[in-house]
């Protein structure tokens, strides 16, 4: 089967996504320029978090902990923007910029901490992740106390509500992502040796590369991207918490099990993650106008994800 073959599937998956919630949302409801115009405010969230799970599998690992990175991220962005505020709304550029810092910060605190696990005590990212993603879950819930932090600068709204030349503020960004996201896989030497990680890890250690500094490198570069977009979902929000985005996990490994990323590592297609995350974004505004329940939707996640698996699989076996 040639590389293409996942990525057509991906377009054709997309073209029937939107002819079918079309049809069955009515097109005078999802063909707006308003039902549009949310997507593109919801969907660098997903996109984002997305990139982060596909940098992970590149390397033949995975991250769950990414959204419990991003929701720590943003408790500890928003605290810090509070506290220095001082319940002032209309606080200046000093209190974003801190309370950005510090979002990053932990973020990259969190990384390091994946990364050295796995690449140093080399226990299986799937453990690590997973016992991180209540650990820091739980940090979280301790440092709020399960309430939502609010009061934030008011002019910190911008970054997740503002426009920019008629296009939202987050998508300029997840576009900025992407670019970079594109260059690091494709074009430097990061993004080959961890594509040579995730094809063949003992070759890898064989041939000297630097297997240890690549996944911690790549924990550290997930988790970062999971802070910024935890502090785009606060400031969208306008408050943090410490389960925000819990259906974000699920979505974000559909999004790159349908994009053709390979779990077992070794290939990764930010074109083709961009477009899977489109196409959900489009099923998610379709299932809201047809007002399914959460639960249904997370039943559908879960059908679509099982769903693709079995096709990819059956046709690599077939080519």
């Amino acid at each position: 089967m040639t590389r293409t073959g996942p990525f057509v599937r991906l377009v054709a998956f997309t073209v029937a996504v939107f002819v079918v919630m079309t049809l069955l949302a009515g097109s005078d409801r999802f063909l707006t320029t308003a039902n549009f115009q949310s997507i593109a405010f919801q969907l660098p969230e997903l996109a984002l978090l997305s990139f982060a799970m596909m940098l992970s599998m590149l390397t033949g690992g995975i991250d769950l902990s990414i959204v419990s990175i991003a929701n720590l991220s943003s408790i500890v962005a928003a605290m810090t923007m509070v506290r220095i505020a001082h319940g002032d709304a209309g606080a200046g550029a000093s209190a974003i910029a801190a309370g950005i810092g510090a979002g990053l910060c932990t973020g990259l605190a969190c990384g390091a901490v994946n990364g050295c696990l796995v690449a140093f005590v080399r226990v299986p990212s799937i453990l690590v992740t997973l016992g991180t993603l209540q650990l820091f879950t739980g940090l979280a819930l301790v440092l709020t106390g399960g309430q939502a932090i609010v009061g934030l600068p008011d002019a910190f709204q911008w970054l997740g509500n503002g426009t920019f030349l008629a296009i939202p503020v987050p998508l300029w960004l997840c576009l900025g992502a992407a670019t970079v996201m594109a260059m690091l896989v494709n074009r430097t030497v990061f993004g080959v040796e961890a594509r040579l990680v995730g094809t063949n890890p003992i070759a890898a250690w064989f041939a000297a590369l630097p297997v240890r500094s690549v996944l911690v490198r790549t924990y550290v570069t997930t988790a970062l991207i999971a802070s910024v977009t935890g502090i785009l979902m606060v400031s969208r929000a306008n408050s943090a918490k410490a389960d925000y985005g819990s259906s974000y996990l699920l979505q974000s490994i559909l999004v790159v099990v349908l994009a053709g990323v390979n779990p077992a590592g070794g290939s990764a297609r930010v074109l083709g993650v961009g477009i899977a995350v489109f196409a959900l974004e489009l099923l998610s505004s379709g299932f809201g106008m047809m007002r399914l329940t959460s639960f249904a939707t997370e039943l559908a996640w879960g059908a679509f994800l099982l769903l693709v698996m079995v096709i990819n699989s059956v046709l690599e076996r077939r080519g």
